[in-house]
């Protein structure tokens, strides 16, 4: 049972290889020394509770937002609504508490085709434009790419990256603006904090089959030893940036098929929930 067990491994690596090798050289063909930002016409307006048609800001423009929730989603009209439903019960308990605070969601449908964008409107008409707002993109870009058109769409002081199946649980953005906030001084006002799930390693994996785990360990490896050795889960998508650091992110980003990863690595925090790398 062993021999089978190291094989399997051996060959979940060498396949989780040839895929980063793979995937790596496609990157470096198509990527350009300053990718221009394309936006379709009908992708720089987003419709307010009153169906009317309004002009989307620009994350140039100064703030007028303490925290933009950025949702890239695509075919999620099962999942988006369990998702907000959460996240807005969460902003808006909150704002009841500090009436100062100030927040937007915008969910980025991402070329869906299902009825993303006709769920994710049913929260603008409920609770208004001005704290919900969706971004239908014209096609299909990639999360990178729908993440981009959200933050450069964004009015938050802060940015946060919330992914449309809820696999974080809301509340914990407490935690990762505890670890932006014990970071500071902040240079040039540029700071990020990632979530992690690292420590729920063996729960996740009691839910996946044996080849996903070699897959997975594979992968993990491979990040390890030709990316970054500081961060044991780079694929979550629960991050906090302060907006001069998403509006310098997000402008560096060259592929809109893959999302951006980049974050500035300083020290990290254990909490109940995840690992909070800032």
């Amino acid at each position: 049972m062993a021999p089978l067990l190291l094989q399997l491994a051996v060959l979940g690596a060498a396949l989780a290889a040839v895929a980063l090798i793979l995937i790596s050289f496609v990157a470096f063909i198509t990527a350009t020394e300053m990718p221009h930002l394309h936006r379709h016409e009908d992708e720089k307006f987003f419709l307010n509770a009153r169906v009317q048609r309004e002009a989307l800001p620009s994350i140039r423009d100064s703030p007028t937002k303490q925290l933009s929730v950025v949702v890239p989603s695509y075919n999620e009209e099962k999942r988006l609504p369990v998702m907000m439903d959460e996240a807005l019960g969460y902003l808006e308990e909150r704002q009841k508490q500090d009436p100062t605070f100030t927040y937007e969601v915008i969910v980025v449908d991402d070329g869906s085709k299902d009825e993303t964008s006709k769920v994710a409107f049913k929260y603008c008409q409920k609770y208004g434009s001005d704290k919900v707002r969706v971004i239908t993109l014209v096609k299909n870009r990639g999360k990178g790419g729908a993440i981009r058109m959200g933050v450069f769409s964004s009015r938050g002081e802060k940015i946060l990256m919330a992914d449309a199946d809820g696999a974080t649980k809301f509340p914990d953005i407490e935690k990762l603006e505890k670890g932006l906030n014990d970071l500071q001084p902040w240079p040039d006002q540029m700071a990020i904090a990632c979530g992690s799930r690292a420590h729920l390693e063996k729960q996740s994996i009691a839910q996946r089959s044996y080849f996903r785990t070699l897959l997975m360990y594979g992968f993990h490896f491979l990040v390890w030893f030709l990316c970054v050795k500081g961060i044991r889960d780079t694929q979550c998508g629960f991050k906090l940036l302060t907006r001069e650091a998403a509006s310098r992110t997000f402008s560096s980003l060259h592929i809109e098929r893959w999302e951006s990863k980049s974050s500035r690595v300083s020290r990290y925090y254990n909490t109940s929930r995840y690992t909070l790398y800032c």
